[in-house]
């Protein structure tokens, strides 16, 4: 090389250095930049010139082509074997080596700042975060921001209400997350998991189950209501008191029907009283009401403080007032005695109900008059529930042409029918649709003896209740496992977060066979699509 083409490449390189240095000294201090172009580069490059000033350079390699170039960088990854003229070489092909990444990567050919490159980052799933973590040291520390990291949790839904300062590294929150869905996932499909039959009430037959977040309330014929929270596996169940006399044992009512939500826990009783809970206070009850006659249905709101209750051919809506006093919301006639009564959530100030009574279903709305959203006669309704949006219920199939059991489907803004699913023989005696996933639903259904007439469930637990037809207390005497299965009721709770078999309790909802006609038969229908005929 003449002495005209390296004051040529010396000065080049002068210039890049020095427009770095500006660069630098316009700049306030920051977060580190992702140094990936000629600035932070030029100051090594005039080392290396300035090196092959001083030792033999190799004027050729320095014109090469782009070919000669790149065998010259896989010539160099051999350690050097002397000193003076190879030390100038290798530095000709550490050159090469730089230029080359700046040909392959344009995006090391810029200068970004570190925010700017986060957000381009935020874009890329975890996957492409990995692969880009593999680029350089720079590239990792981006890949590996904790901002995106906590995107990534909130958007599959991991740890929605924590905020980005409760963890110190989010990659390894999220990694956990993951890994426990994937158990969760396993231990569904193969039936592993911890089973627990929450205690019942010697000489007394369940009447009613309802959970709500994991917490289960029970009525009996005894009169009693108990309360568990399954959340904390802490089985010894508190009793709800009531305001009945108690120098008659064994005279209370039957309780007929259960509710509770995250504040409050309501029974109605066989004589027509209805005792609300406040949870939060104790456990005497803070209102009573009394019905002229017996009590045919019961709903509480899913969030709030709303009661409704169906009595004669009457639907009465309960609210607190601003003082506490509770008071009558909204009021009903309907043509039939009600069977079912679900209250739709999520409906601003005025309360919205559904309603079932034998072949109708009815839509209330306050302020407004009864209005039927479904009838076909000869069809009774066996099960209700609603969500935000649509209500769920099952038909029974009678007469000379037996279409089969089904469930259907209503929206509730078109007030038509969207879906007809199943083709049961036994009756749906439950249906859960409010916590289910989109497009999907839980269903429970009956046998001889004793149906399945509750399910609550969330992604590790699973609670299931089967609540027999017939309120006779059979003999004490015969008071084990065999008996109390078929004549008094079952409460069971699954927790699949725990990761071991459960053969020694054999899942008798899981495990049972829906074809099974004699004995007990526990059919539980998994996951009915809505778009699904």
């Amino acid at each position: 090389m003449d002495d005209h083409g390296l004051e040529e490449f010396r000065r080049r390189w002068q210039e890049e250095l020095a427009q770095a240095q500006a660069l630098r000294k316009r700049r306030k201090p920051r977060r580190p930049e992702v140094a990936v172009g000629r600035g932070e580069q030029a100051s090594g490059y005039l080392a290396l010139a300035q090196g092959l000033l001083e030792g033999a350079g190799r004027p050729p390699a320095a014109q090469a082509t782009q070919a000669e170039r790149r065998e010259a960088a896989s010539r160099s990854r051999s350690p050097p074997a002397r000193e003076g003229a190879g030390g100038g070489e290798q530095l000709v092909d550490q050159l090469i080596r730089d230029l080359n990444e700046m040909d392959d990567v344009p995006f090391f050919d810029v200068q970004l700042p570190y925010e700017l490159a986060v957000n381009i980052f935020q874009y890329l799933d975890r996957k492409d975060l990995g692969r880009c973590a593999q680029v350089s040291k720079m590239w990792k520390v981006i890949a590996e921001d904790e901002v995106l990291w906590y995107r990534l949790c909130q958007q599959e839904g991991h740890l929605p209400e924590s905020s980005i300062s409760d963890y110190s590294c989010w990659k390894l929150i999220f990694q956990e997350c993951q890994a426990r869905e994937h158990m969760l996932r396993t231990n569904w499909k193969n039936r592993k998991g911890a089973v627990s039959e929450l205690e019942h009430i010697p000489e007394a037959v369940l009447c009613d189950v309802h959970s709500h977040d994991g917490v289960v309330i029970a009525g009996y014929t005894s009169g009693d209501v108990r309360v568990w929270d399954t959340r904390t596996w802490d089985y010894v169940a508190p009793f709800l008191e009531s305001e009945f006399e108690e120098d008659e044992p064994g005279m209370q009512p039957y309780v007929s029907f259960v509710r509770i939500n995250s504040s409050l826990a309501v029974a109605a009783y066989e004589d027509g009283f209805l005792h609300i809970w406040d949870l939060r206070t104790g456990t005497c009850p803070v209102h009573r009401f009394e019905h002229d006659a017996r009590i045919q249905a019961l709903a509480l709101s899913r969030e709030g403080a709303t009661v409704a209750t169906a009595s004669a051919f009457d639907v009465v809506m309960l609210s607190p007032s601003e003082e506490g006093y509770w008071q009558i919301a909204a009021e009903f006639e309907v043509q039939k005695l009600v069977d079912y009564l679900e209250i739709v959530p999520d409906t601003g100030r005025y309360p919205v109900a559904i309603a079932t009574a034998g072949d109708l279903v009815y839509l209330l709305k306050a302020e407004d008059s009864a209005r039927t959203l479904h009838y076909v006669y000869g069809q009774p309704v066996t099960c209700l529930d609603v969500s935000a949006n649509h209500v769920a219920f099952g038909v029974k199939s009678l007469g000379w042409v037996y279409e089969g059991n089904k469930i259907l489907v209503y929206s509730l803004e078109a007030e038509r029918c969207l879906s007809k699913l199943g083709n049961a023989l036994g009756d749906f005696t439950c249906v859960n649709l409010r916590d289910s996933p989109p497009n999907l639903m839980v269903s429970g259904n009956m046998d001889r003896r004793h149906p399945v007439r509750h399910i609550s469930f969330n992604s590790h637990s699973l609670i299931t209740a089967n609540v027999p037809y017939e309120r006779v207390v059979r003999n004490s005497d015969l008071d084990n496992f065999t008996t109390h299965r078929r004549h008094r009721g079952l409460i069971h709770a699954y927790e699949f977060a725990v990761d071991q078999l459960a053969f020694q309790s054999p899942l008798p909802i899981c495990r049972s066979s829906c074809d099974t006609v004699a004995g007990s038969n526990y059919d539980l229908a998994l996951a009915f699509p809505h778009n699904s005929i």
